[in-house]
């Protein structure tokens, strides 16, 4: 078995780590054993949770991309059957069914690293655990929610559905798309919520997965409750600024250990997580393990958008069952609170996750005749007919599609973006104020799917810069990349700088004597850090996808490759497009579109079984940091 492995390996079906994890794990006596452990370290390293011992199988080891090789494992493995599978891998003392510490987890037919297994478990305890309802008179539940959502008789206000599930009950999930009103929703939620503890104290708190993100649920939030009206004192007991997750959980320095735990758990009342989407099975974990007892927590994100960089799509997971709508006595409870009478929902009801959930379902910045919002609702259905059509008649006002077909299209897409930062460039040699220069470059950017190659980041980053250069906007000098107008994104968290992975500067003169790189706040300030002191960074004319969640701007512009590659999905096509505000300028090609619409990510786990089946879990060590 091993010289399959290294025959794959050469063919980078695997990573040098998996071969080296299944050797580690397998002796060659166990092929089996051996070539299960390499597919799991491989899944894992693609987001997967679990390796389900179906995939086992000739035709779809490798995913089907490898016939010869994988009839070849799977003969030398000793062609089992299903049944076979199992008894190979429990018969090693590196698997058990959990109920005593191995490496390895073989449960319902799935395999885990045994960490991914009791994170697993522990997500899907907590979702299911039944809670008893929030107190509260339903009367004054019902006045304080007419009171900050009267309704417009249109329809069933979904926000005050929102709402009400969070006030009735200590977990709430509401995802929405862009302009949906989720932060807007929780403003008044939290407006609701002080009205209703009648002057008691609840410390409050507000995370998100990453620095931008934090950053961004900051401002707006704020934004959002300075119209609410609220006096000094409610506004004093309001939190002010949201922080990423790894600083509110406490998170050390190479260690995955967690300051907060479920032995010293968080000091904290309400918390607030946003972009919730972007969330990892781990990090999860982490979160409801260090939260006390009392607590609500309230998740904010949008299902649609990109899962995490790591394993899992809790989000995703736990919203499908927002379909099956909420069971009769909920449902019931919710029409009293509200005065709509909800849907029953697909499934008729019955999960209990399902009563914590809420989708909002109207876009409030996308009218029907926006072609953003209606290529995004195609983008989600599937539905490439329909957007090939949108983009190729061109006569949605705030989408310009360019097919890319010849070098000039590429050289097309350069000329805009240089039209598109010309503003700020433009400030930025006329010395106009630090703010005003980061504003103007926040209203537009150029997002890619790549990291690397003619399409991807880098590449992108330095012909844009060479082109911005030769039409005079910016002076690269003799000192490389430090020039004035250079934005940059951290790529590695400097806490003491109150610097975060995707926080994005601008290197601007400090006067005229040296160059410092100048940051938003989420007070509308400004604070410029020394480039000596700036972590690891690197240009950010172009972004990739993922490192634009939580971000919006005036206008996006999305490069695909004129290739098709595994990392285009719908997802991927869907958090690019709804990143565009008020226009969105897209270079690709139909073929390419077709292929990223009809490809839905897919992390494989047990997470949607565990929680149908509202299963119990088994007990978790007290100490699991």
């Amino acid at each position: 078995m091993e010289e399959i492995l290294a025959e794959a390996q050469r063919l980078r079906l695997f990573r040098p780590l998996d071969v080296q994890f299944a050797r580690m794990l397998a002796t060659p006596a166990e092929p089996a054993l051996m070539l299960a452990s390499a597919c799991l370290s491989a899944d894992a390293g693609a987001g997967h949770v679990c390796l389900p011992l179906a995939l086992l199988t000739p035709a779809r080891l490798f995913d089907g991309r490898m016939p010869t090789q994988a009839q070849q494992a799977w003969l030398r493995a000793g062609s089992p059957s299903l049944d076979e599978w199992q008894q190979h891998l429990l018969a090693s003392n590196a698997v058990s069914d959990g109920s005593r510490p191995t490496p390895l987890v073989l449960d319902n037919q799935r395999l885990y690293l045994q960490r991914m297994w009791r994170y697993e478990c522990a997500v899907a305890q907590f979702f299911n655990r039944p809670r008893p309802p929030v107190a509260g008179d339903e009367t004054t539940l019902a006045a304080v929610l007419a009171r900050y959502f009267p309704g417009d008789g249109a329809g069933i206000d979904w926000q005050k559905i929102a709402a009400a599930v969070a006030i009735t009950h200590p977990v709430a999930l509401i995802s929405g798309g862009p302009g949906t009103g989720k932060t807007s929703t929780v403003a008044k939620l939290l407006a609701a919520l002080l009205q209703l503890s009648d002057g008691g104290r609840a410390r409050m708190l507000m995370a998100a997965p990453t620095g931008k993100a934090a950053a961004r649920l900051s401002e707006s939030l704020g934004l959002a409750l300075q119209r609410l009206g609220l006096d000094e004192e409610q506004k004093q007991r309001l939190p002010r600024e949201a922080i990423t997750l790894h600083r509110l959980l406490g998170a050390q320095h190479n260690s995955q250990r967690m300051r907060y735990h479920r032995g010293n758990p968080l000091h904290v009342d309400i918390l607030i997580i946003d972009e919730a989407s972007m969330v990892d099975l781990p990090m999860m974990a982490n979160v409801i393990a260090a939260l006390p007892p009392q607590a609500r927590v309230i998740f904010l994100g949008d299902r649609c958008q990109l899962s995490s960089v790591e394993a899992g799509a809790v989000l995703g997971d736990i919203c499908q069952f927002a379909e099956a709508g909420y069971r009769p006595a909920r449902r019931a409870e919710l029409t009293r609170l509200t005065g709509f009478t909800l849907p029953a929902g697909t499934g008729g009801g019955g999960y209990g996750v399902a009563d914590s959930l809420c989708l909002l379902r109207k876009s409030y910045r996308f009218d029907e005749g926006s072609g953003i919002g209606r290529l995004a609702n195609a983008i989600n259905a599937g539905d490439a007919k329909d957007a090939l059509a949108l983009l190729n008649a061109g006569t949605a006002a705030d989408v310009v599609y360019t097919p890319l077909r010849e070098t000039a299209d590429y050289q097309r897409m350069l000329d805009d973006c240089v039209e598109g930062y010309r503003d700020y460039l433009s400030r930025v040699r006329n010395h106009d104020a630090p703010a005003a220069i980061l504003d103007a470059f926040n209203r537009f950017r150029l997002l890619c799917a790549l990291r690397e190659g003619p399409f991807g980041v880098a590449g992108l980053n330095d012909r844009i810069e060479l082109a911005l250069s030769r039409v005079g906007l910016l002076t690269l000098g003799n000192a490389g990349r430090s020039y004035a107008g250079r934005p940059v994104m951290i790529v590695r968290n400097a806490p003491s700088l109150g610097l975060y992975n995707g926080d994005i500067g601008i290197l601007l003169w400090d006067g005229e004597q040296t160059l410092r790189v100048h940051f938003s706040l989420p007070d509308g300030g400004v604070k410029a850090v020394p480039l000596s002191r700036l972590p690891e960074h690197e240009t950010a004319f172009a972004m990739t996808v993922h490192k634009s969640q939580g971000s919006e701007f005036h206008h996006t512009a999305l490069a695909l490759p004129n290739q098709i590659l595994p990392v285009l999905t719908r997802e991927l096509l869907y958090t690019a497009v709804t990143r565009a505000r008020a226009r969105l300028s897209l270079y690709a090609t139909d073929v390419v579109l077709q292929h990223a619409m009809a490809t839905k990510t897919q992390r494989r786990s047990g997470l949607i079984e565990r929680l149908a089946a509202g299963q119990a879990v088994p007990p978790q060590p007290a100490d699991d940091r």
